[in-house]
């Protein structure tokens, strides 16, 4: 049978995901809040043009940190490339998660999405620009719901809920669109990172690339924290910046710990690379 074969964390993910569909479904709905309009932002100034500019502008770090996060990816895939058709000492068991990789892509992915759909919305605040940004928020979740998983449940796990999290996601910003109904996107966001919160408190995987899952949850929160307190942010500010336009900065911030591990996988893997072949310097450069 299929389910005696999945480790218990494993069970334990599975039964989350499906309860948490389960009451997606068959839930009461829950209406959305009136945040399409712009006027609930507190922040409404046009700069050279560009309506609500600071809550535009502000979506640029997680431009600048997808970017990143996509060179730094592309960097190590080329050096293990190179290294597998050059030096045929390395080790299997020493190759990146192949997995966490994958994960990590969408997870970078997603925040240029978050970019182009947040700044998408807040040119012109409506619903259906809502959808869009919030189609980019579920990229990005289901990287790094899907990178979470990898570290704390398992490697074969982490893309299949990246999947989940992704096709789900999608669905839910497109439920809320057609129907009013937010229920299904609070459990996309608010239960996934319930999920992850879970996860950090679990002992990692062996072969982790050691991603502190913490420090993410950090992020998160002091962004949910600035959103909230919009319109007080910007009074106390002296009208300088508002609560949302720093819950965009401070939350672009949760790809940093995602950009250390990765850092920490491709010096480790490189170190591997040397002491099995020491003629490999030159990728390591």
């Amino acid at each position: 049978m299929f389910l005696p074969t999945l480790s218990r964390r494993e069970r334990g993910l599975l039964f989350t995901f499906a309860l948490l569909a389960l009451v997606a479904l068959f839930g009461p709905a829950l209406p959305a809040a009136d945040v399409a309009i712009a006027s609930v932002f507190a922040d409404n100034r046009t700069w050279h043009g560009l309506p609500n500019a600071m809550d535009v502008l502000s979506n640029l770090p997680f431009l600048l940190i997808g970017c990143w996060g996509l060179y730094r990816l592309n960097r190590i895939d080329r050096a293990h490339q190179q290294a597998l058709a050059q030096f045929p000492l390395v080790p299997p068991a020493s190759d990146p998660p192949d997995n966490t990789l994958d994960c990590a892509w969408l997870f970078f992915a997603g925040l240029i999405a978050t970019a182009a759909g947040s700044a998408f919305y807040h040119l012109l605040p409506d619903a259906p620009r809502l959808a869009a940004d919030r189609a980019g928020m579920a990229v990005a979740f289901a990287g790094l719901i899907g990178i979470a998983v990898c570290e704390r449940v398992s490697q074969r796990a982490g893309w299949p809920a990246a999947w989940f999290v992704l096709t789900t996601g999608l669905l839910a910003a497109e439920v809320v669109q057609e129907t009013g109904n937010v229920l299904p996107w609070a459990l996309v966001q608010f239960g996934g990172m319930a999920l992850v919160l879970t996860l950090a408190l679990a002992t990692p995987m062996r072969g982790a690339v050691g991603l502190k899952l913490g420090w993410v949850i950090f992020f998160y929160a002091v962004a949910k924290a600035f959103e909230l307190a919009d319109h007080q942010i910007y009074e106390a500010s002296g009208q300088l910046i508002s609560g949302h336009s720093l819950k965009h900065l401070v939350a672009a911030l949760a790809g940093l710990p995602v950009l250390a591990a990765l850092r920490k996988l491709d010096v480790s893997w490189r170190g591997t690379l040397l002491r099995h072949n020491p003629d490999a310097a030159a990728l390591t450069a």
